[in-house]
């Protein structure tokens, strides 16, 4: 079984895809980390994070691996565990410069269709249904009001000890909603056959309650 959940950044997509994945037993696989493991590669060496050549020539020297640690993922790049540094608003930002970079997608997509094959999973980001598992069985598309988004992220970064500001979340988020939905290659776009679940109003448990009974598993 392959579940697919897109949305833009904030909704909740990887909490929701990784309960989803506990409750169904499923393997989770949370794609933006792997974006952000790129852009945070490119920030450390100073490189321009829209230019191609550049990229692609620091992609043929990288080594990008997911551990699963119980239920858990990890990040390993170039064997460092990098999962807690890929979540700051600055690395948000150059996830999504990068993205825009078609041969970073095609680089990442491949490697998110390799992990899927063979194996049950719940994968989420913001091409899944339209790109990488466009056959799904179940396709979701998580929204929220950016102002709902924006509170969650602040939330969550101030939870881990970060000084944060809202109104600049709430600035880059918009910006990030921009430039994901707008690229030229894979944009942001809720795929024809999936259903929309808009998770304002909705806690976690309410919205993998939602999901499993849309798809037939309450």
């Amino acid at each position: 079984m392959h579940v697919a959940i897109d949305g833009p950044s904030g909704a909740g997509k990887s909490t929701i895809a990784r309960a989803l994945a506990r409750k169904l037993g499923l393997v989770y696989l949370d794609t933006g980390a792997m974006y952000r493991a790129v852009g945070l590669k490119a920030l450390e060496q100073g490189l321009p994070l829209k230019e191609e050549a550049p990229l692609v020539e620091m992609l043929s020297r990288t080594r990008l691996e997911i551990v699963r640690r119980g239920d858990e993922q990890r990040i390993l790049l170039d064997g460092q565990d990098v999962s807690e540094r890929i979540r700051t608003p600055q690395v948000s930002m150059a996830a999504s410069a990068v993205s825009t970079v078609g041969a970073v997608r095609r680089w990442l997509v491949a490697m998110q269709q390799a992990l899927a094959e063979g194996q049950d999973v719940v994968m989420d980001g913001r091409d899944i249904g339209t790109k990488v598992l466009p056959d799904a069985e179940h396709k979701f598309f998580l929204t929220a009001d950016d102002e709902v988004r924006a509170r969650r992220r602040f939330d969550e970064l101030r939870a881990k000890g970060q000084e944060v500001c809202y109104e600049d979340i709430l600035s880059d988020l918009r910006a990030r909603d921009l430039q994901d939905s707008t690229r030229a290659e894979s944009p942001l776009v809720c795929a024809q056959d999936a259903i929309t679940v808009d998770t304002s109003e909705l806690n976690i448990d309410e919205v993998v309650l939602c999901l499993l009974a849309l798809m037939g598993r309450a």
